[in-house]
């Protein structure tokens, strides 16, 4: 079924269909497909389009010039017990962060707490994915990702450092799990993309030029760097999240990270780290339920600013466009349909 704005609804088993069969023809094993694939529906169920299905178009293209590698043997190393490491043997990202995130699950099972590093990997999709099937199996969690660099270092003139996303969740047994999921800048490029087509102005919070300094040229922007979140506060947290996900990992970090655009052919070396805390030690699923809920019910209580904007906490928007998407269909892009039918056929 599709509308006028040139999209199609599609039900979540077709879609999953469709998917695991494109990445096999791309040369995946079933099961690594399955596993790429349960990553990207759950972003197109959260309504993160651009980090859905869609990324088949960039994954295929590094799989078909052998820079992502489509039979990746993936190791898990286990040097202490609540720790382990995952050399993800340049695979397909998402196929990464599915063992990472159950050798984390692993640990944490017995220990209360486990970490697992990951390396040897590339983009791995959104977060929010990852942190909902560590809620849903009762585990909080912080999850990170470095990145291709994007970011220029606090007053610095040229990029270093990457857009590189972090993620935390809590679980609700009996509600909405809280899920917040944010990279590095401002904004994304995209939104300053737009403001060129648009022939706008933007904030001079998004990006420098190319000499560091606050623009609102957006012509000036894309030549030159986006702005972390708060300043130097987002860039030291930036930095964080490399040296978690990038150096304690032993994968690369800040400029060691090759640009999947520049270099399609050659692995990026990325690395993540999946932080879980097994919530079942700190008390029972009805314990954390009453807390949860009361935790929700403080934020929504607050009078909005805004008649037609409540308060909301963060993972509510993506949960609910699931619910409504698990029930009606996953709309899609028509044009990644046909991408998909095309890997698939």
């Amino acid at each position: 079924m599709s509308n006028a704005r040139n999209t199609v609804v599609v039900p979540e088993h077709q879609l999953k269909a469709l998917g695991t069969k494109a990445f096999e023809n791309l040369g995946l094993p079933p099961a690594d497909a399955a596993d790429v694939v349960e990553v990207l529906v759950l972003a197109d169920l959260f309504g993160l389009s651009t980090h859905g299905l869609s990324r088949l178009e960039s994954y295929g293209e590094r799989l078909e010039v052998q820079g992502i590698n489509a039979r990746a043997h993936i190791q898990v190393a286990s040097p202490a017990p609540a720790i382990r490491l995952i050399d993800g043997d340049n695979g397909v990202g998402p196929l990464v962060g599915m063992h990472a995130l159950r050798a984390a699950m692993d640990a944490a099972r017995d220990n209360g707490v486990g970490i697992a590093f990951a390396r040897n990997s590339n983009h791995f999709g959104p977060i929010s994915p990852y942190g909902l099937l560590a809620a849903e199996a009762g585990f909080a969690s912080i999850i990170g990702s470095n990145a291709t660099t994007t970011i220029a270092p606090w007053g610095g003139t040229d990029a270093r450092v990457g857009n590189s996303p972090i993620g935390f969740g809590v679980p609700n047994p009996a509600g909405k799990h809280f899920l917040l999921d944010m990279a590095m800048s401002v904004v994304a490029r995209a939104k300053i993309r737009n403001a060129l087509k648009a022939g706008t102005r933007i904030p001079d919070t998004w990006a420098t030029d190319a000499q560091g300094l606050p623009t609102t040229d957006p012509k000036q922007a894309l030549d030159g760097f986006l702005q972390p979140i708060g300043g130097h506060k987002g860039y030291g947290l930036a930095l964080m999240v490399d040296l978690f996900a990038g150096l304690l990992s032993n994968a690369a970090y800040l400029t060691h990270v090759k640009s999947w655009v520049d270099a399609p052919d050659q692995p990026q070396n990325l690395g993540h780290f999946f932080l879980l805390i097994n919530t079942r030690f700190l008390g029972s699923t009805a314990w954390l339920a009453e807390r949860m809920n009361d935790f929700a019910a403080i934020l929504h209580d607050s009078p909005p600013a805004a008649a037609d904007r409540p308060v909301i906490q963060p993972g509510e928007i993506e949960l609910g466009r699931m619910a409504a998407q698990r029930a009606n269909g996953v709309t899609l892009d028509a044009d990644v349909l046909a991408l998909l039918q095309r890997h698939a056929g």
